[in-house]
């Protein structure tokens, strides 16, 4: 059995700086095997995060990994200029990033950690690998009607999914795939984008880029259910590894306890969304005497 080599992959931007620190600095405290972090960021915010830089955490320029057609342009912070497509929002080329990430960086596995995630106990690596199949983050009949009713985005993002790999309306409901440690494969990433080539008759990254609305996990997922089926080299788990809250709402510091007191023993990591505009200097000592 040969070892998979995995590298962990944190798309992030200047805002979030100081959760991105408390996520290198987990990881190198808790995950194992020594696995190399690469953090992606504007070339605009690489002098910030060169602060993280150290021999087992990379820091990559998005614009490195574009191709020419793709510019930022000055004066302009909520997209990206594209010669070959329509505009491209910022939240769309975070997803386009992520897909692209097996022409970059040579790892068998991809794990996926947003800056808004802090591991707060030991986790080894090599629990996601069962008899060489990868875990696929994958949660059965997710999306059902009442689910697409209140969250009507994820309907777009299935049949966007759908129409970029040729697939037929998917019946309800189906398995969601959205988490905050997710793990790819390398080698499906390149059937990936052959799959989208061969179907478009154009070159995988300008199809993506015209899509107005994308979810890179469900298309990921979707592609690995519906697509690869046994050939994928993933196996299925919906199992809990990260506690986490979502809500757009600050929390109190009787709350913020409440949230820690309430993770489980599986938990290895803590989510709290960026978008909750809670300070990490809240939390921060939480987590370093949890």
């Amino acid at each position: 059995m040969n070892k998979l080599e995995f590298g962990i992959i944190t798309p992030s931007y200047a805002p979030d700086f100081e959760r991105c620190q408390m996520l290198s600095w987990s990881v190198q405290k808790f995950i194992s095997p020594t696995t190399t972090h690469y953090i992606i960021v504007d070339a605009r915010d690489l002098k910030l995060f060169s602060q993280l830089k150290s021999p087992n955490t990379e820091i990559i320029a998005v614009e490195s990994m574009l191709p020419w057609w793709i510019q930022r342009l000055p004066l302009i912070k909520n997209g990206w200029l594209s010669l070959k497509t329509v505009f491209i929002r910022n939240w769309l080329l975070q997803q386009i990033v992520k897909l692209s990430i097996a022409q970059h960086i040579n790892k068998d596995i991809f794990v996926f950690v947003d800056s808004d995630v802090t591991f707060i106990r030991p986790f080894n690596l090599q629990s996601f690998i069962r008899e060489d199949k990868t875990r696929l983050f994958r949660v059965p009949n997710q999306y059902n009607q009442e689910f697409l009713d209140e969250y009507p985005r994820f309907a777009k993002w299935k049949q966007t999914a759908s129409q970029l790999l040729s697939l037929p309306h998917l019946k309800l409901p189906t398995p969601g795939y959205i988490g905050n440690i997710i793990t790819w494969r390398r080698d499906n990433l390149f059937k990936l984008y052959e799959h989208i080539e061969k179907i478009s008759g154009r070159e995988w990254m300008r199809t993506i880029c015209s899509s107005l609305h994308l979810s890179e996990y469900i298309l990921y997922g979707i592609f690995v259910d519906q697509v690869l089926q046994e050939q994928s080299g993933h196996y299925y788990d919906s199992g809990r590894i990260c506690h986490e809250y979502w809500l757009n709402k600050s929390m109190s510091d009787q709350e913020l306890q409440k949230f820690f007191a309430e993770t489980l023993p599986e938990d290895k990591a803590v989510m709290i969304s960026a978008k909750a505009n809670i300070s990490p200097q809240r939390y921060r000592p939480i987590i370093m005497d949890f």
